[in-house]
């Protein structure tokens, strides 16, 4: 039975990920996932795509207590207790989410690091993601597996992909038969949605940022492209039911329903 081989999470979404034993997932995802992010001076979002070093720092983030640290390649930290200060909106792929400038010392060491300003934004859990309604996604190291066979590599480091659960005991690409169901992961059900289609962060190395595996060019080999004309790898969807899932936790697809083949 497929289980749970590694969890990833991003507090500061873009940084690097942060891999813990267990997480409770609720409606909205894993709270402190992707719970912040970063905007320029114009308010745009500033990711790994316009800068790939963003993984070298290294967040710690504490829900309960908000306390938040930024560990910077060069040594330094910015650390403290996260302060909601003036809102905000940032456009993410054509959906407005709003949340708050943070007050602290996190805006001006990221301004430093980076060169130019940057500022630190908290939104509301479930917010600040890619696709609506996609809080969960996951894949499973046997598709990693099959896209390193093709593309000549010994292995693919999951983390490239930046996906909340990966998955153990798959046969390559037996997630994307689970788009439309409902699965149960650990104590939490999840209805997976759809397939994730691919984008050029996923060339980048996920320790220092810089490209040095074509993800997509194998991809478009291998797979081709979806009906949307997307390179599609993994899959995302929603918790229905909260739950603690943690690393080692069974996988179990849920019998087909007329809700699932409707929805």
């Amino acid at each position: 039975m497929p289980f749970v081989s590694r969890i990833s999470i991003a507090p500061v979404k873009g940084l690097a990920l942060v891999h813990p034993d267990e997480v409770t997932l609720e409606e909205t995802g894993v709270v402190a996932n992707r719970h912040f992010h970063i905007v320029d001076a114009e308010g745009r979002r500033y990711n790994q795509l316009r800068n790939g070093h963003l993984v070298r720092i290294k967040p710690e983030y504490d829900p309960e207590s908000e306390q938040l640290t930024l560990r910077f390649p060069d040594g330094t930290v910015a650390d403290g207790t996260v302060e909601p200060g003036w809102e905000i909106t940032t456009d993410f792929y054509g959906r407005t989410v709003e949340g708050r400038i943070v007050v602290g010392p996190w805006s001006e060491a990221l301004s430093r690091w980076a060169g130019r300003p940057l500022r630190l934004v908290q939104s509301a859990p479930g917010q600040a993601v890619d696709r609506r309604r996609g809080d969960v996604s996951l894949i499973s190291s046997a598709s990693l597996a099959e896209l390193a066979r093709h593309g000549g590599q010994s292995e693919v480091d999951g983390r490239r992909f930046r996906m909340l659960f990966e998955l153990d005991d798959c046969e390559p690409h037996e997630e994307d038969s689970w788009v439309k169901r409902r699965l149960r992961i650990g104590e939490a059900l999840i209805y997976m949605r759809n397939d994730v289609g691919r984008c050029a962060i996923t060339t980048q190395n996920p320790e220092t940022g810089i490209p040095d595996f074509d993800t997509l060019r194998v991809l478009k080999g291998y797979r081709g492209f979806s009906a949307d004309r997307e390179l599609d790898f993994g899959v995302y969807g929603e918790a229905l039911e909260p739950g603690l899932v943690r690393v080692g936790a069974a996988v179990e697809p849920v019998e087909l329903s007329l809700l699932d083949t409707t929805a």
